[in-house]
């Protein structure tokens, strides 16, 4: 029986690799995006105008707080299946929908990682470069940046992996990923065997794609430790 059920799982190999790799493909775009709108975000609650500051606070504090299925059921419904651009129109498919579900979270998580980087600075660093005469500009680009940039390394990453584990969510809105490949599996097969055995092969994918990720965070905390 437990030969018959590798068997079959070996069989579904491909769909599930495939389904994994939308989810990958899902991932990486929704931190893309997510960084993005979040140093905007991020920069924005820096400002020294009051109403940027309150718009950015009321971003974070928003989509930080939001369910992410929620958000997932949002995009999937606000936004059409079809865009029209330039006199072409252009599909708009649920990954993509997904992928932008999932930056919104990502974009606020962003925001505040690099708020946090930002006030972590030593107050005596800005003081000695306005002293030399440094705009704020200045000071921000060449002296206070370059050290957020690797403080900001670690959480990102984690981030990421939580990101990854979120896309998991993806199938409940009709994106063809690895849970969904492993439901048509299960659904096909119709052994109870099988169906645990996938679905564990499915826990294995995710633990060995985010578990590196999160070694590889912890060797950058320790290295980058203030």
């Amino acid at each position: 029986m437990v030969t018959d059920a590798l068997t079959t799982l070996w069989h579904w190999a491909p769909s599930l690799a495939l389904g994994l790799l939308q989810n990958i493909q899902i991932s990486v775009g929704a931190i893309a995006i997510g960084s993005l709108l979040g140093l905007l975000v991020g920069g924005l609650a820096l400002s020294p105008l009051a109403p940027l500051r309150v718009l950015a606070r009321l971003w974070v504090q928003v989509f930080r707080n939001a369910p992410w299925l929620v958000l997932l059921y949002f995009t999937s419904y606000v936004f059409p299946f079809e865009v029209h651009i330039g006199g072409t129109w252009l599909a708009f498919p649920d990954w993509l929908k997904v992928t932008v579900g999932l930056a919104l979270p990502a974009s606020a998580n962003v925001a505040e990682i690099f708020r946090g980087a930002v006030a972590s600075i030593p107050a005596t660093q800005w003081e000695a470069a306005r002293s030399l005469a440094f705009s704020r500009g200045q000071i921000f680009r060449s002296i206070i940046l370059p050290q957020c940039l690797k403080r900001m390394l670690p959480p990102w990453m984690n981030l990421y992996a939580v990101v990854t584990m979120g896309t998991a969510l993806a199938s409940l809105v009709g994106v063809h990923d690895l849970i969904d490949s492993a439901q048509i599996a299960a659904n096909t097969v119709n052994q109870t065997h099988f169906t645990v055995l996938v679905y564990a092969s499915v826990l294995v994918l995710f633990f060995l794609y985010c578990y590196p990720i999160s070694r590889l965070t912890q060797r950058l905390e320790r290295r980058y430790a203030f």
